[in-house]
């Protein structure tokens, strides 16, 4: 196992961070898992600023599942553009919208294999939604996250798939949800994919740079 110290250095970030934005997802808080979803799969494959700019204007219209039910994909389509995906995205919009109307009574369902079983939801989405909706420890690994425990040596995996079960296996529960915000605000500031802000990091004692080439 990886000598690095990751729980105590996932208590280090929370102040160094404090500066930063906390990422989208992690500001919609537990107070609607339905938009945590939405969003989650809006913000696959699309920077944060673009997923910012439509959720606003989307959920203006979609109120609740049943709603979006009712609604055609072109118009959420329309709504969500620039989005990546944005056409794709619509249609599984409806049709998970239909499904928890249909078999959940509008309720998000809160276990891993139902979240999956949803059209367009992944292993992140799903456990997104279940640490950010809804408070029940989960770790979402992005792209973000699978890089720096790379980089720390913490792991040698080449998936985020990969990266998520050896940090399920080593990792104590009561972290699981601080890993994505944290790691993901770290990601997106400081330890980018090419040419990270090494001087400007809080860990730099302590990473092994590991795979870094030219840095800052």
């Amino acid at each position: 196992m990886s000598a690095f110290p990751f729980v105590a250095v996932l208590d280090m970030l929370e102040p160094a961070l404090a500066a930063y934005p906390v990422p989208l997802i992690d500001q919609m808080g537990r107070s609607n898992p339905f938009q945590v979803l939405i969003a989650t799969i809006l913000s696959l494959r699309t920077r944060d600023d673009t997923t910012a700019q439509v959720t606003p204007r989307l959920f203006a219209v979609l109120e609740n599942p049943a709603v979006g039910a009712t609604l055609d994909p072109a118009t959420i389509a329309t709504l969500i553009y620039p989005v990546g995906f944005y056409r794709t995205k619509a249609q599984s919009i409806v049709d998970i919208c239909t499904i928890l109307t249909e078999r959940y009574n509008g309720v998000v369902p809160h276990t891993l294999e139902e979240l999956l079983a949803l059209p367009g939801v992944g292993r992140k989405t799903a456990n997104l939604v279940l640490s950010v909706g809804y408070g029940i420890p989960a770790i979402c690994v992005d792209i973000h996250v699978h890089r720096i425990c790379n980089r720390w040596q913490y792991v040698d995996t080449t998936t985020p798939e990969q990266t998520e079960l050896v940090l399920r296996e080593r990792v104590p529960t009561d972290s699981w949800i601080a890993i994505n915000q944290r790691l993901v605000t770290l990601g997106q500031h400081i330890c980018k994919p090419i040419s990270p802000l090494c001087t400007q990091c809080p860990l730099l004692h302590l990473c092994p740079q590991h795979g870094v080439g030219r840095h800052r």
